[in-house]
């Protein structure tokens, strides 16, 4: 079976669309990483995304409400312990706090899928963005021996722990939205298969910025998975609503942040929309987060599903794979690329 890592290696980008500033170095932003200040950045206003408590007995219904009516909501009582995230928080301040020279030891390679370099959405803007990253899929061991030749194990050790655990919530997460959407289990028979699903982890560093009025974090997208999984501590998200504009998502102790990706747009017939999201540079301190995406298998073929009688299927059937090359090559015209007229 083909994976993710396969899927993004025939797509591979120009390196100078993965490397990252030398952020350490730099007193004033340059003009390829200045964003026009018209972009409107600076909303104090915050959303009003539910918080769920999983162990709630209506967790499945308020889950699916809040994935149709803002396509995000953050979730308590998940499971996962507070120092387990203030463990992943501490290796990912330990690598983003390396030299420059020697994070570029471990860049990620044109048609590579993990290690250090910039967004992935990065080629389809005219400006840079003031972010470095790290991607894991599976284990980190060959990039983390590059950052760390004698002393890796514990970064290891701690990135493989968390997949496990934020997987498992995936897992219950989708389980939850599928009884909502009346879909059943055997049409999504891969879930909670050990090692089936195409997942990725991606640790993200917003260094801090000398004037944060002309910078982005991220630039506005969509998640191409089926769910992303987000740990923040410090502000900085924004979602879009249409009718409302850009809020803040205000971090929550213990909670995550759960929003709805493309395909979870599809199978759900767009009744649950893939959400608008970025990431300003709200406060003068560096931000870390943590962001899990979920997907099914990369030879998985989406549809539609849970239609009920005469609903008409908005998108045609179409694989992980060829779903996530289109989203490469095109980032925001995927849907529509696949969408029957």
């Amino acid at each position: 079976m083909s994976t993710l890592s396969e899927v993004y290696r025939q797509h591979p980008v120009k390196v100078q669309e993965i490397t990252p500033l030398d952020f350490d170095s730099i007193g004033t932003v340059p003009d390829s990483h200045a964003w026009p200040v018209s972009d409107g950045f600076e909303s104090n206003d915050w959303s009003s995304i539910p918080t769920i408590d999983l162990k709630d007995s209506n967790a499945a219904k308020l889950i699916g409400h809040a994935c149709e009516t803002f396509g995000a909501f953050q979730v308590v009582n998940h499971g996962i312990p507070i120092n387990v995230f203030e463990e992943v928080e501490a290796e990912a301040s330990r690598l983003f706090s390396l030299p420059t020279t020697q994070k570029l030891k471990a860049l990620r390679s044109p048609g590579g899928a993990t290690g250090y370099g910039l967004a992935r959405i990065s080629p389809f803007f005219d400006k840079y963005m003031w972010h470095e990253g790290f991607t894991i899929m599976g284990s980190p061991m060959d990039h983390a021996r590059q950052l760390w030749p004698s002393d890796y194990r514990k970064f290891c050790d701690v990135m493989e722990d968390y997949q496990k655990k934020v997987e498992e919530l995936a897992v219950t997460l989708m389980r939850q939205i599928l009884k909502y959407l009346a879909i059943s289990e055997e049409e999504m028979n891969w879930i909670g298969s050990p090692g089936v699903a195409s997942t990725a982890l991606q640790l993200n560093s917003y260094p801090v910025c000398p004037d944060p009025r002309r910078a982005m974090g991220l630039a506005p997208h969509t998640d191409t998975s089926l769910l992303t999984i987000l740990h923040q501590r410090i502000s900085g998200l924004q979602i879009f609503k249409e009718g409302v504009g850009w809020s803040f998502v205000r971090p929550t102790t213990g909670a995550l942040v759960v929003n709805v990706g493309d395909l979870l747009h599809i199978i759900s017939n767009a009744r649950f929309s893939s959400v608008v999201h970025r990431v300003v540079m709200k406060e003068a301190k560096q931000r870390f987060t943590v962001a899990f995406f979920y997907s099914p298998p990369i030879d998985f073929n989406l549809c539609p599903l849970g239609l009920s009688s005469g609903q008409i299927p908005i998108y045609r059937s179409v694989s992980v794979s060829e779903y996530f090359g289109n989203k490469a090559k095109n980032l925001n015209q995927a849907l529509a690329s696949i969408r029957i007229s």
